[in-house]
């Protein structure tokens, strides 16, 4: 059964989105010595700085595209390998 790429897209969406404010939240719960969430977010999210709302907004809606672009990108190839594979499985 192929995806949903619109369906695909807003879930991987939201779902990197939630992610981000449980990653914002662990880093502000956690000692920093403890973590480098700060670090990471600050090299995965282009212009994200830590704990400035800008920075937050930034991120979270950076996450959130990354994970339409996820879906934009993955769900054509996977609707493509899985026609071919479903087509020689029923030959």
């Amino acid at each position: 059964m192929p995806l949903n790429i619109r369906v695909a897209s807003w879930s991987l969406g939201i779902f990197l989105a939630i992610s981000y404010v449980l990653c914002v939240l662990y880093g502000l719960v956690v000692p920093q010595r403890l973590h480098g969430m700060q670090n990471f977010l600050e090299a995965a999210l282009p212009a994200f700085k830590w704990l400035t709302f800008g920075g937050f907004i930034l991120g979270l809606i950076e996450s959130f595209l990354y994970g339409v672009y996820i879906g934009i990108v993955f769900v054509p190839v996977y609707n493509f390998f899985n026609r071919k594979w479903e087509l020689k499985q029923g030959e």
